[in-house]
């Protein structure tokens, strides 16, 4: 922390709330786009930078075996303007509200965080349940004379079960996601156990067991874990291992926090994402592409979503180590009207005054 840093934050006015605005814009912006084109590379085949720029032979790239075609370069050359229109258009965003404070943006960004981790939870509760279903009906035998031999068959099959099952279920849990505000974690803690409850119910009582019942635990397990971890941080409901923050003053707190955000957190987010989604054989993008289910071949088909997680834990942690790094900065300004919890995930926007 240098003296024209602090300096900076402190004095009214000036430019630093919409430089501070555009850097944590930016920042998530380039997230959603940075998965956007993990997509677009891996499952629609467009060329990505990285061949793009071999292709172009920039920064020393070692030339690619097989060039690129007129279409795929017309694809990568989209792909390279795309991240400059990101940062073009928050540039422009910002620019264009110059009196909205940093808590403001801070709280908005805390709302997009809870949309996606509430898509994220009813996701992982209907589709949790919805395979569940599938896979006893076809443990026991029954999914044939109800959907059919032919669909029973084609059911059994992790790639066809993902995208006609999974996915439609998916796109559900966004809808409900956002008419209903409610994050649902307490509920989600309750579902585990209920799951964990029945299996021992049904091993110790009833002598019946099947090897989906603990994939459903462990993939609701995993979801309470990995989604909640967003509205922890900003609820402060994280542990801290620091011996030093206890005694901090308000602006020593915020300048920890604020700092913490941008040097560690946010840098191990994006370490995740970028890490998890490189390459085809990626720790997150393998099982995904994949569509990879565990060896039990009467378990739940949801063990490549499991993958996915990491790509929702870190995304919507990125957006709430900015909403963090934002809440701070408004701290360190003195902003006026900023709410007593850093954009907490069920508080509404406060309006810009």
């Amino acid at each position: 922390m240098t003296d024209t840093m602090a300096a900076s934050l402190a004095a009214p006015g000036g430019s630093t709330p919409a430089l501070l605005r555009m850097f944590a814009l930016s920042v998530v912006g380039l997230s959603f786009l940075f998965v956007l084109n993990n997509y677009l590379i891996f499952w629609l085949g467009w060329p990505g930078l990285q061949n793009f720029y071999a292709h172009q032979g920039w920064f020393g790239a070692e030339p690619l075996r097989t060039p690129l075609s007129g279409n795929a370069v017309t694809l990568g050359w989209l792909q390279l303007a795309s991240y400059v229109l990101v940062v073009l258009a928050v540039i422009g965003f910002v620019l264009a509200t110059p009196q909205r404070l940093m808590h403001v943006e801070a709280a908005r960004l805390g709302a997009v965080a809870a949309y996606i981790v509430r898509a994220a939870f009813w996701a992982i509760f209907i589709v949790g349940l919805g395979d569940a279903i599938i896979s006893f009906l076809r443990v026991e035998g029954l999914l044939g004379s109800i959907v059919g031999a032919d669909l029973a068959k084609q059911l059994g099959i992790s790639r066809i079960r993902g995208a006609f099952v999974h996915m439609p279920l998916i796109g559900l849990a966004c809808i409900i996601a956002y008419s209903v505000r409610s994050l649902g974690f307490t509920w989600l803690a309750l579902l585990v156990v209920v799951a964990e409850l029945q299996i021992v119910i049904a091993r110790f009582v009833f002598s019946y067991e099947q090897a989906f019942m603990g994939d459903l635990v462990r993939f609701w397990y995993a979801g309470l874990f990995l989604f909640a971890s967003a509205y922890a941080l900003v609820e402060e409901g994280h542990v801290r291992v620091d011996v030093l923050y206890a005694g901090f003053g308000k602006r020593g707190k915020a300048w920890a926090n604020l700092l913490g955000s941008l040097l560690l957190g946010a840098p191990l987010c994006w370490v995740i994402i970028s890490l998890g989604m490189w390459s085809k054989a990626a720790v997150i993008n393998s099982p995904i592409l994949a569509f990879e289910v565990t060896q039990a071949g009467f378990g739940m088909f949801v063990k490549y979503l499991m993958a996915g997680f990491l790509a929702v834990f870190a995304v919507s942690m990125l957006i709430q180590f900015m909403n963090y790094f934002l809440a701070n900065a408004a701290e360190l300004r003195g902003e006026p009207g900023r709410p007593e919890r850093p954009g907490g995930l069920n508080d509404e926007p406060a309006e810009a005054a």
